[in-house]
């Protein structure tokens, strides 16, 4: 099985990139599953359901999200209804949604997809690893295929992650930094990973907004508007290929597309 894991889609132009290029990429490389994180899918910060609606009409199977998940109010009842949308499931008891599911493949296969975020660098929120290892052994009962999204800042905690889960889950892939990593690999007991897999969207940016607000807002330390760039569009990921049997990784691949005009 292959499972197509897209970085953080960012505003119009990384939706644009989605539309084009996600079925080129399933045809060439017989993709079974797309999961992609959407955090930043609506202008840059936060989700709607017309934008879910969208993606998942590209040919997304899954949408993942982050600690931007928030950042649009209209989402929140969307969360509670779609299972194919997930917000981090380290998130207190009460929040809306769910962190984690079970996903059916062609009839013949289940694979899970949890969503966690970090807590170095960023909110406090519940454990990853507790609540993670918890969620797999729920998964664990019904699929060995199994994928997680840590939406984290520090590299650090990812890579501690993949080491706690490590034989558990077939990937742990790493998002909300927007740059992709070169450290993918499979790690002893089976697990595939990679710190960030990238950003989906504006490359001539800086982190998928206008250069020169950016610069005016480190120069000056004042409020500044950020708006999305629109120049250098790519699809950034990785191919994952699993042992449907073992759930364990047999290969991973970095994915970098480019979106021409």
């Amino acid at each position: 099985m292959k499972i197509l894991f897209i970085g953080d889609i960012v505003g119009s132009p990384g939706r644009e990139a989605i539309r084009v290029l996600v079925p080129l990429v399933k045809d060439r490389e017989k993709i079974d599953l797309v999961v992609a994180n959407s955090e930043n899918a609506a202008g840059g910060s936060g989700m709607t359901p017309k934008i879910a609606e969208e993606i998942l009409g590209y040919g997304v199977d899954v949408l993942t999200s982050g600690d931007h998940i928030w950042k649009k109010k209209e989402i929140v009842g969307m969360l509670d209804e779609d299972p194919r949308i997930l917000r981090p499931a380290n998130y207190p008891e009460g929040a809306p949604g769910k962190g984690w599911g079970v996903y059916s493949v062609g009839g013949k296969y289940k694979v899970g997809v949890v969503n966690m975020v970090g807590r170095v660098f960023m909110e406090s929120v519940e454990c990853p690893f507790k609540v993670g290892r918890e969620i797999v052994e729920k998964i664990r009962k019904e699929t060995p295929i199994i994928i997680v999204d840590i939406h984290a800042e520090a590299t650090s905690e990812k890579i501690a992650l993949v080491w706690y889960l490590d034989g558990m889950v077939s990937a742990v892939l790493g998002t909300h930094t927007h740059v992709q990593t070169a450290d993918e690999r499979i790690y002893p007991k089976g697990t595939a990973f990679m710190a960030d897999v990238g950003m989906t969207g504006p490359h001539d940016s800086v982190i998928g907004r206008k250069v020169e607000q950016i610069l005016t807002r480190f120069i000056t330390q004042l409020p500044t508007r950020f708006e999305m760039a629109t120049d250098n569009i790519q699809l950034h990921g990785a191919v994952v290929t699993v042992d449907e049997k073992t759930g364990s990784a047999t290969a991973i691949k970095r994915i970098s597309e480019r979106l021409d005009k």
